[in-house]
């Protein structure tokens, strides 16, 4: 589990990950985009991001989110 915190404008460039996740906004608005397809989330609202699909987010306004790594292996770190 990982918060984060972006100002307007910023986020983070196109990348895949192993593991599905799922982002949970805390505060503000974003844009965030999944294989192509584009979501608008706010204040309250989460999506789950599919492993090995390609995903990328921008802040519309300052932006708080918590990102939760879904480990498919069952293993989990200390």
């Amino acid at each position: 589990m990982t918060a984060f915190a972006f100002d307007v404008g910023q986020g983070l460039s196109e990348h895949t990950a192993p593991y599905d996740a799922v982002v949970i906004v805390v505060e503000g608005e974003v844009d965030i985009e999944i294989s192509g397809k584009s979501y608008r989330l706010n204040e309250g609202e989460m999506i789950i991001m599919p492993a090995n699909k390609p995903h990328a987010l921008r802040a519309i306004t300052r932006f708080k989110m918590i990102l939760i790594m879904i480990r498919a292996d069952g293993k989990h770190n200390a």
